[in-house]
């Protein structure tokens, strides 16, 4: 896997998304810790709102990028979030009041949602090999695995040298770290032209493409199941551990070390798997399997005593990470061969914005059945949510035999492989976002592209 990061540019957006991420973990810490400064036993409230702020910010900002992304340069766009979020960390030090932390939160996850997507389309261009793409998505989910564990423990070790306040120093110092990597990466240039188009077509381009396809819609469906099952595990680990099992405050870490191990090895494990077994195999089973952990999981919470019962939610989460990684980390390979190079970073942002959404709602979901009506009603809900979703995706996701999977491709030719095949379309409408760009003619609209498994070409000539 290791293999991959010999590509130069690679290597240097990797470090600079590792060495990122590292400056969030840490501002993670920090941020909590100045919540208590300023609000002290509200502290929960004010973290709970600036988790609500921080989701509010993905689903809103990550469509807009997707609207300006392919006028901006790629590699000014991810360093300037950088620089965004380096000065944000810069203030918060300087923070007395409650709101300026909700300000500074919403304007450095936006920040966030600028990167992240824009960052997303461009591996593709960068490591154009599937198996390559494959193994860049599987450190990627390592990194942020890697990140949650690591991240804690700098903090930690730093907090007995220094105060609070230092951290956001290196925070700054990641991002800035980050922006000069993405500067000195010499990015492929885009093989197309920018969209045309309204600033409200362009903004919601991605998100109707996204939904149009019929490859692409099931990974919505997918989200909610992660989110469902991530989001007892984010929220409710502390409850698990605390108060139904009676540990120490010391095995909350262990348990969710647990969720970033089983994640970690999945995601070490998928490269071979995606070898051998297709997209759509993997990451339905993996959703199955993550209302089948749900079950385990109540026999857990139905138990009041016995000492099988906290390797039982050791094993418990360890399985929740591995599922919701072999869900997460090949979604990338779907919007690689579902979306043209044109619209894949407005695509990617389509599906930041979207995920993020399943968690604006699983998180509260999660917290509020907990705490009011028992963990039992938490598992039993949002274990069936994860399984409506299953079965939801499997409805949606034609099979790789099914008639509109290869809609529009010429005999011979894969899924989203080949060169521009020209074409007309005379049954879409003529605001249909996959039309942005093309030239009207007399019946209808004409360009081309590369054969693309959206549903949308069994009609086109």
């Amino acid at each position: 896997m290791l293999s991959v990061l010999r590509n130069r540019t690679y290597r240097r957006l990797f470090t600079a998304q590792v060495v990122a991420l590292v400056g969030t973990g840490l501002a993670t810490v920090a941020l909590g810790l100045l919540a208590y400064d300023i609000a002290g036993k509200d502290a929960g409230s004010v973290l709970g709102t600036a988790l609500a702020v921080k989701m509010v910010a993905y689903v809103a900002v990550a469509p807009a990028v997707g609207a300006v992304a392919d006028r901006v340069p790629r590699r000014a766009l991810m360093a300037g979030s950088d620089l965004v979020r380096a000065a944000v960390a810069l203030l918060l030090p300087f923070v007395d009041q409650v709101w300026q932390v909700y300000v500074l939160v919403f304007l450095l996850q936006s920040a966030s949602a600028a990167f992240t997507p824009t960052f997303q389309a461009v591996i593709p261009e960068v490591l154009p090999k599937e198996r390559e793409y494959t193994q860049a998505l599987s450190l990627s989910r390592l990194a942020y695995d890697l990140e949650s564990l690591f991240s804690p423990a700098l903090a930690a070790a730093l907090l007995s040298l220094i105060s609070y306040n230092w951290l956001f120093s290196g925070t700054v110092a990641g991002f800035l770290a980050s922006a000069a990597l993405v500067v000195s990466a010499v990015l492929p240039k885009p093989s197309a032209a920018p969209r045309t188009g309204s600033g409200y077509a362009r903004a919601t381009a991605g998100t109707r493409l996204f939904l149009a396809s019929p490859r692409l819609r099931p990974l919505l469906a997918l989200d909610l199941a992660v989110a469902s099952a991530g989001a007892v595990v984010t929220v409710n680990t502390i409850v698990y551990v605390r108060d139904h099992l009676g540990r120490s405050a010391a095995d909350v870490p262990l348990a969710l070390g647990a969720y970033g191990a089983g994640s970690m090895i999945a995601a070490l494990l998928l490269p071979r798997v995606l070898d051998r077994v297709t997209d759509r195999a993997v990451m339905l089973r993996a959703a199955f399997a993550l209302a089948g952990v749900f079950v385990a999981l109540g026999a857990v919470t139905a138990a009041s005593a016995g000492a099988w019962r906290w390797p039982a939610l050791l094993g418990t989460w360890a399985a929740f990470g591995a599922a919701c990684s072999l869900v997460l980390t090949p979604a990338g390979r779907l919007i690689r061969g579902a979306a043209e190079p044109a619209d894949r970073t407005a695509v990617f942002a389509a599906q930041f914005s979207l995920s993020h959404g399943c968690w604006l709602l699983t998180y509260p979901l999660a917290g509020w059945l907990g705490a009011t009506a028992g963990l039992q009603s938490a598992v039993l809900v949002l274990g069936s949510a994860t399984l409506g979703s299953g079965v939801l995706a499997a409805r949606l996701w034609p099979s790789d035999e099914a008639p509109d999977a290869t809609a529009g491709a010429p005999p011979g030719v894969s899924h989203g492989a080949g060169s521009p095949q020209p074409h007309e379309h005379t049954d879409l409408p003529d605001e249909h976002p996959h039309l942005i760009g093309a030239q009207r003619t007399s019946g209808g609209w004409r360009h081309a592209h590369r054969p693309l498994p959206d549903g949308l070409h069994a009609g086109a000539h």
